[in-house]
């Protein structure tokens, strides 16, 4: 059975606003306990996240501020603590949070799938070092620093370049040597390219982008030039491969094909140990698409498509799990 350790879903934040009938055991989205199992998953990451501009009252958030208010980031914060609260809600029999490495492996003999909790939107800590130990506490194993405002710790990704060659603030400094310290993965998807290098240059772990491609293939600025491909490969993180077509084609389609083709690049720039899974899923509408995936159940045709351009078993059983639970390990 494949094994599989997912990086990225936005799933709990859908569950959220679902339906109270829906849950992670059944529910209309893209993942599911059933699914889940069906994919041999070993563990997958459930990001909790907010964007907080929606927290600003109606009138502000019509106006669209530069800068998000601090009420604003209070709300988003206690938004991101009841998401945790949720991930504890929805824990059975067949899965349970796993804290480490350690953790998702025990439950894998236990024959139960981990679940680990993350944060996308480091802004929430709000100035606030402290928040990442309460983080912590919480079960927080990941923080993706940044998504798409600039926060109290640095600057998102950008097409504009005075923003992308911004870095991280001096809290953003602190708090990747706070995860450090705890153990926790610091997280460089939606972050800008001179904060990304900060992150390379402060961390003594490896860091991750859980949910980024290839900027060669597809120039979006959420993806990885070959620099930085390679760059995160010398620090022993990982790129976890997202399914988001505006990420693989720069279009609203894709195909299986291009997973593949985006992860074979990888490899030739930055070796088969720089590569994980961070589908995405629930981020992104991808639903009624033909040649496409739209369910974790269909992990398996991923595979196929990653076999057919001659990616070997030893590199995707890296490219599935093994990168992943490694990282997870060195933090």
């Amino acid at each position: 059975m494949m094994n599989l350790i997912d990086m990225h879903c936005d799933t709990i934040g859908r569950l959220m606003d679902a339906p109270t009938e829906e849950s992670l055991a059944e529910n209309s989205l893209c993942i599911d306990l059933d699914g889940m199992r069906r994919a041999g998953t070993l563990a997958q990451f459930f990001a909790c996240f907010v964007n907080a501009m929606a927290f600003e009252n109606e009138d502000v958030h019509k106006a669209r501020p530069k800068e998000i208010s601090s009420e604003a980031w209070e709300r988003a914060y206690q938004a991101v603590l009841a998401m945790t609260d949720r991930i504890e809600q929805e824990l059975n029999e067949m899965i349970r949070v796993a804290l480490s490495a350690e953790e998702i492996s025990k439950n894998c003999r236990d024959g139960v799938i981990s679940a680990v909790k993350t944060v996308e939107e480091g802004g929430i800590i709000n100035g606030k070092l402290s928040r990442i130990d309460t983080l912590y506490k919480a079960g927080v194993r990941l923080i993706t620093l940044t998504w798409n405002h600039p926060n109290c710790l640095g600057y998102p990704n950008s097409r504009e370049r005075s923003i992308m060659e911004k870095g991280l603030t001096s809290l953003g400094c602190q708090t990747v040597e706070r995860m450090n310290e705890l153990g926790m993965i610091v997280d460089v998807s939606h972050l800008s390219d001179g904060g990304f290098w900060d992150c390379i240059r402060i961390s003594k772990a490896p860091v991750c982008a859980s949910h980024s491609n290839a900027r060669a293939l597809c120039s979006h600025p959420r993806n990885l030039s070959d620099y930085m491909i390679r760059a995160l490969a010398e620090k022993g993180g990982v790129a976890g491969l997202n399914f988001y077509p505006a990420f693989l084609t720069g279009t609203d389609e894709a195909v299986l094909d291009d997973i593949a083709r985006h992860a074979v690049y990888m490899i030739q720039c930055g070796g088969e140990d720089v590569i994980a899974i961070g589908t995405d899923f629930d981020g992104f509408d991808n639903k009624g698409r033909d040649k496409w995936i739209g369910h974790v159940r269909e992990m398996g045709l991923v595979w196929e498509a990653m076999k057919n351009r001659g990616i070997t078993e030893r590199q995707l059983d890296k490219i599935m799990s093994g990168n992943a639970l490694r990282v997870m390990r060195e933090a």
